[in-house]
């Protein structure tokens, strides 16, 4: 078996700014990367920001590696991110809320089966003749929200973000507990491991979560129905339904969250034999 690609989008939230998704697939290998957006100036990468940076840099990891195990392969990649690291970082970190990070999700083709790794919020969807199936992380997204809402009257759309919602962000970055695609390369003994069925003809698709916002954030539409959307219309018409449902909210007031739009990506994938 392999995938075969059907369609990708990826829209940076703000276009002034670079987009910190990235997407890519080979034979048997698909990832989604979502780089956690920097809370302070470029610098210790360089004039590049750390989010970019690490999508970059962990984009290529997978797309060079070869064909084992997802943990394998996640092991590598955080070893390839480490030493990137060390070789272009021009100073300490002011703290570890500096520290380049993502979020991500990689699925791999094998004889078992459909073999999935991820860390953090990125998700994937299979479908198999009519059943649906979210694989991943849960939808998490009533925790930001809450957040996010205990910070509404500090401006949660205002550019440049206030000191306040930047020290709340960078606190919540440095939290136990967190764990994400990163450059410790001990990080990746948590990656979260899933083996699911897989045959000819089964779809996938597979989100960062400013795309997933459709079903989680917004509650636009459920899982089924998001895979009956893309199997009739293609993803460019969800793109449009995400920046829409943003735009009648661009003051973050009804769906509380900590910008008017985030980077939003997708990779919709059909098994072949």
């Amino acid at each position: 078996m392999h995938f075969d690609l059907v369609q990708s989008i990826s829209l940076a939230g703000d276009t002034d700014v670079p987009n910190d998704d990235r997407v890519g697939t080979g034979d048997a290998l698909a990832w989604v990367i979502d780089g956690a957006t920097d809370l302070g100036d470029p610098g210790l990468l360089g004039s590049r920001g750390g989010a970019a940076w690490i999508a970059m840099e962990a984009s290529a990891a997978f797309a060079a590696a070869g064909d084992a195990p997802v943990m394998a392969i996640c092991k590598g990649v955080f070893a390839r991110l480490s030493r990137r690291f060390d070789s272009v970082c021009t100073r300490a970190p002011a703290s570890r809320w500096e520290l380049p990070s993502a979020a991500f999700l990689v699925a791999r083709l094998s004889a078992e089966g459909l073999e999935l790794g991820w860390l953090g919020d990125c998700s994937a969807l299979i479908r198999r003749g009519a059943l649906v199936e979210r694989i991943g992380p849960p939808a998490e997204r009533e925790h930001e929200s809450a957040r996010a809402a205990g910070l509404a009257g500090h401006g949660l759309a205002q550019k440049p973000r206030p000191a306040s919602i930047i020290d709340s962000l960078r606190l919540s970055r440095e939290r136990p507990g967190r764990h994400v695609l990163g450059v410790e390369p001990e990080g990746a003994a948590m990656v979260n491991l899933a083996v699911v069925p897989a045959a000819v003809g089964d779809e996938l698709l597979l989100m960062t979560d400013g795309f997933a916002a459709l079903i989680d954030g917004y509650a636009a539409m459920d899982e089924a129905a998001l895979m009956a959307a893309v199997a009739a219309s293609g993803l460019a018409p969800l793109a449009a339904q995400l920046r829409a449902i943003e735009a009648a909210d661009a003051d973050c007031s009804r769906f509380p969250r900590f910008k008017t739009s985030d980077d939003a990506s997708a990779l919709w994938l059909r098994i072949g034999g």
